[in-house]
Order: structure tokens, then sequence, then C-alpha cells
């Protein structure tokens, strides 16, 4: 169907220094998801999705159950989502998703990363419009075809599948989730995921130039030394 899947976010690194953010950014989402949702994965669906994406980036057990007994207690600290969009190093479009306890300290901090790299924090919308927002599997295969068919029979409203060097890719929007999921694993039992997620996805590529690359290299990690900040989806190409 034409739709090219890079994955173009901000990864955590995974290196034993950086352990203890991406440990952070778990702990506090999962004990947003079991406070907002309930604490039974069960009965929480995204809280099941994502003790699921946790456990595959190696978080530890313990790290997730305190998350979910502070949520339970209705001990630690109010979190609230927080969204800033803007226009980064080159004119990429750039998505930050923050979880913060202290809206002022946040904004200061992200307003930090644009301005201190040539960037522009925008309004509400300034970018999130050329972008989608889509659950996204990833898996070996090379027949787009029955894999299309199968999420069809099951109803799911798929909005993209493709095939590339044996790997399928399926996308669907975001609400599909669990739907779309376990469709594939009741067609195809011994499907194993590489990628499931939900992400945002951009409609379209921006080039980064050599030029414009180190300051891009700076600006994602500023983003990423935030202690607020889950999250960073853009369109760059680099």
């Amino acid at each position: 169907m034409g739709r090219k899947f890079e994955v173009r976010k901000l990864s955590m690194a995974k290196t034993q220094g950086a352990k203890t953010k991406v440990y952070s950014k778990y702990g506090k989402e999962i004990y947003v998801v079991a406070k907002s949702g309930g604490p039974d994965p069960d009965a929480n669906l995204s809280l099941r999705r994502l003790i699921e994406r946790a456990k595959k980036d190696q978080v530890p057990g313990h790290v997730i159950d305190k998350a979910i007994e502070k949520a339970v207690g209705g001990a630690g600290e109010d979190f609230v989502p927080a969204r800033y969009e803007g226009f980064g190093p080159g004119g990429c479009m750039v998505i930050v998703d923050c979880l913060t306890d202290n809206a002022n300290r946040t904004i200061t901090d992200v307003r930090n990363c644009f301005t201190k790299t040539d960037s522009k924090l925008g309004a509400q919308n300034s970018s999130a419009f050329m972008f989608d927002h889509l659950a996204i599997f990833g898996f070996d295969g090379d027949d787009d075809e029955v894999i299309l068919e199968a999420l069809m029979e099951a109803d799911v409203d798929v909005t993209d599948v493709e095939v590339d060097d044996g790997k399928v890719t399926v996308f669907v929007p975001d609400t599909e989730f669990f739907k779309a999921k376990t469709s594939l694993f009741e067609s195809f039992p011994d499907i194993e995921f590489d990628v499931e997620e939900i992400s945002w996805v951009p409609q379209d590529t921006k080039d980064i130039s050599e030029k414009d690359m180190p300051m891009f290299e700076k600006f994602m990690d500023m983003l990423n030394d935030c202690d607020d900040v889950q999250n960073v989806y853009h369109n760059a190409n680099v």
C-alpha cells in the first residue's frame, strides 16, 4: 500500500548508564495507567500492553510491581500527561510527550531544548496534524495479502500492510491495537512480534542536511536528558 515505515522516534539508550532513565520512564507511565484504569492487567488492557513492552525492554519486575503498588496505595506523585509540538533543526516536525508533576518545570526544560538548538516550540497541533497515531506490528513474513485477509475477516480497521525484505509491518488505528493483536495471534499462533507499539507515524519526511545534523543530534540528546520526557517523535530523515 505504499507506507514505507521507519522508526522515527527517539530511542532511549539501553546502556548501563542510561538504564535508570528507562526504568523511570516506565515506572511513571505504569503508575499513571494503573492509577487511572486499575491495577489488574487483565481488566486494564492499556496496562497489560505497557507491562509487555516494559518486559521487552528488560525492565525488572520489581520496578513494574513498585509502580503498580504506588498506584494502588495512592502514594507517589500526581503525574499528568503533557504534549509539546514544534519544529526542530532543519525544519523537521517534532512531538514531545511528557509525564509531569510540575508543568512549569517541564515546559521550561522542553523550551530550553528548542531555544538552545535554533528550534521553534509551536502551538498545539502545529506538528501533530502531519502525523498519524497508529498501532504498529512488525514480524517475519512475506505475504501481505494473507495478513490483510486475516485482519479483515476479524473486522479490523486496517490502515496499511507492507512487506519489505522478509518483514511484515501492519498499521491500524491506535484504538484497534488489541483487536488486531488478538486477530494475528488467532490466525498465526506461532507469530513473534519484533514491533508492537502505538506511535506517531509521520505522513511525510524531512531531509536533514549535513550542516544541520550536529544541531539535530544535540536537540535529541537534550530532550533525552529531560526527566519528564517520555517519548519524542519526528519526521526527520537522517
